[in-house]
């Protein structure tokens, strides 16, 4: 008899990001691997900020602060 396969952790979870400015970005990937479990928020919101760092380095558009993160309805 076939057996399931258990559901497969792709690594990733997705939040929605609100810039201070009015901006959005949806969908931003965060490893799971990055976030801490006792400090979630922070650690999601470090990462993020280092995307935006690199991303402003290479466009040269920096970001504004960020407001407040949201995890994705997907």
């Amino acid at each position: 008899m076939a057996r399931k396969k258990p559901p497969v952790d792709n690594g990733f979870i997705l939040f929605d990001i609100l810039y201070q400015d009015g901006a959005r970005t949806s969908n931003r990937k965060v490893p799971t691997a990055e976030i801490d479990s006792y400090d979630s928020e922070g650690s999601i919101r470090a990462f993020i900020e280092g995307q935006d760092r690199k991303i402003a380095e290479m466009s040269g558009n920096p970001r504004g602060p960020i407001k407040s993160i949201t995890r994705s309805d997907v």
